[in-house]
């Protein structure tokens, strides 16, 4: 089979040790991400691992890892140096900050198309901080490709076609389509490498691209929190009163107050 070139969509997200620590801007109403350590959403290694398999059985293939973030998303991108990627993208730009599900892919598709040629688009189904599971099909769409989501398994049928198999409620649909596509990928798809004793090496020795909002030629209307067309309008913190009443004596007189006070209360009838 010929060789592929393939894109991987992936996401640096708050590290959940930290999520404590997440504080919202009183004025955009989006999450305040500074200081917060970073890792690479989880279903994302599976979608790097798919891609690595994939090169593997059709040699000359090429995996470019692309994200969208701050600077130190770079460390990111090292990660997937470490684990065998070809090249790594990454897009920063004050102008990308805050934006929705709709306006990141949007910025990810048009620096997939600043990349060039691809052939296969993987992403996780969903990313660990907003479980949307919209920017794997908005992506595709922005770029006129198939797609497909709950991907938990990816078999080749020629050259240029694949049947993958989605995960549904009652069980899976077998779907075929021809490349281009973009598929997001499930965690039921492979197990995830542990990256290779060079794998440091190559994440210290390769270099990152990185291109702003002029460089992939994006719409400044269409990116970011002015070009969202979802927001968040307030936030309110839920506060969660419970009435607690310390019952004592023998167990056979607990409990009989207990029914007793629960059908007094409705709870019981």
């Amino acid at each position: 089979m010929k060789p592929l070139n393939i894109i991987v969509c992936i996401k640096p997200v708050p590290d959940s040790k930290y999520w404590d620590k997440l504080r919202l801007d009183p004025a955009t109403k989006t999450l305040r991400r500074e200081g917060i350590p970073t890792v690479i959403s989880p279903l994302d290694f599976n979608a790097i691992e798919e891609a690595l398999k994939i090169k593997e059985a059709r040699p000359g293939s090429k995996v470019t890892v692309i994200t969208m973030g701050p600077p130190n998303a770079t460390e990111s991108l090292a990660w997937a140096y470490a684990f065998g990627v070809d090249d790594a993208v990454l897009l920063t730009d004050r102008a990308f900050a805050g934006a929705d599900t709709w306006a990141t892919a949007f910025s990810l598709a048009a620096g997939i198309k600043k990349i060039g040629a691809y052939d296969l688009i993987l992403l996780g189904n969903e990313s660990l901080d907003g479980s949307t599971g919209q920017v794997g099909p908005q992506v595709a769409e922005f770029l006129d490709i198939p797609h497909i989501t709950y991907v938990e398994k990816i078999e080749f049928t020629g050259d240029t076609t694949l049947q993958a198999r989605s995960k549904i409620e009652s069980g899976y649909m077998l779907i075929e389509t021809t490349l281009p596509a973009a598929l997001a990928v499930t965690k039921a798809i492979n197990e995830p490498r542990i990256p290779p004793v060079f794998g440091a090496i190559w994440a210290t020795e390769k270099k990152s691209t990185v291109w702003s909002a002029a460089d992939v030629g994006a719409d400044k209307t269409k990116i970011g929190l002015a070009g969202s067309p979802t927001s968040v309008s307030d936030v309110t913190t839920i506060e969660m009163k419970r009435k607690a009443q310390v019952l004592t004596g023998e167990p056979a007189k607990i409990a009989k107050e207990l029914v007793e006070k629960l059908r007094t209360d409705g709870v019981l009838p």
